[in-house]
C-alpha cells in the first residue's frame, strides 16, 4: 500500500516530481504518482484528495506552478501532511508558485520546499514517516552518512589534485 501520494498538475512537472519518486524508491517507501489538474478536472481532483486517506497515504507531495492551487487544495481536504513543491515557470521563475503555496490561510498548512525541490520533498516526507518507522529512520541516517562521505571524498580529491585540475575534470 502506497504511503505517499505524488500528484502534479502537468506532465511538464515530471522531471522535478520524478526526483521525489527516485528518492522515495531509494529509501524504500511505497508511493503512487499521478497527474491531475485541479483547474481542468476538479471532480477528479476532489475524488483523489478525498480517497487519499483510505488508500493509505500518510503524506501527499503536490507539485504545482503558477497559481499553485494543487498543494493547498490537497491540504484543505486531506487531513495529514501535504508537502508543496513550487515549480519554476516561464514568467516569474517559480516565485508566483512559491508565494501561492507558502501563503496558506490559517488552519490549512502546507509544508513547502524550494522551487523545483523534488528530492527535498521526498526526504521531508520520509522524515515524517520515520517518526513511527525505526527502520526508515535508519535508512535516512545511512543516506545522511552517504552524503557526508561524498562531500569528504570531494574535499580529499581537491586537496590531492588542486582546484585547476578538479575543475577540468568536472
Amino acid at each position: 500500500m502506497a504511503k505517499v501520494g505524488i500528484v502534479m498538475g502537468s506532465d511538464s512537472d515530471l522531471k522535478v516530481m520524478g526526483k521525489a519518486a527516485d528518492m522515495l524508491e531509494k529509501l524504500g517507501i511505497d508511493y503512487e504518482m499521478t497527474i491531475i489538474s485541479a483547474h481542468r478536472e476538479p471532480d477528479v481532483f476532489f475524488d483523489y484528495a478525498k480517497s487519499a486517506e483510505a488508500k493509505g497515504f500518510k503524506v501527499i507531495i503536490a507539485g504545482a506552478g503558477m497559481a499553485a492551487h494543487l498543494p493547498g487544495m490537497c491540504a484543505a481536504i486531506f487531513p495529514m501532511p501535504v508537502i508543496g513543491i513550487p515549480m519554476s515557470g516561464k514568467n516569474l521563475e517559480g516565485t508566483d508558485a512559491l508565494y501561492s503555496i507558502v501563503q496558506m490561510p490559517p488552519g490549512i498548512p502546507v509544508a513547502t520546499v524550494a522551487i523545483d525541490g523534488g528530492m527535498n520533498a521526498a526526504i521531508l516526507a520520509a522524515r515524517m514517516l520515520a517518526m513511527s518507522d525505526p527502520e526508515l529512520l535508519e535508512r535516512l541516517k545511512a543516506h545522511s552518512k552517504e552524503m557526508k562521505e561524498t562531500v569528504q571524498g570531494k574535499a580529499e580529491k581537491l586537496d590531492k589534485i588542486g582546484h585547476a585540475e578538479y575543475i577540468r575534470e568536472m
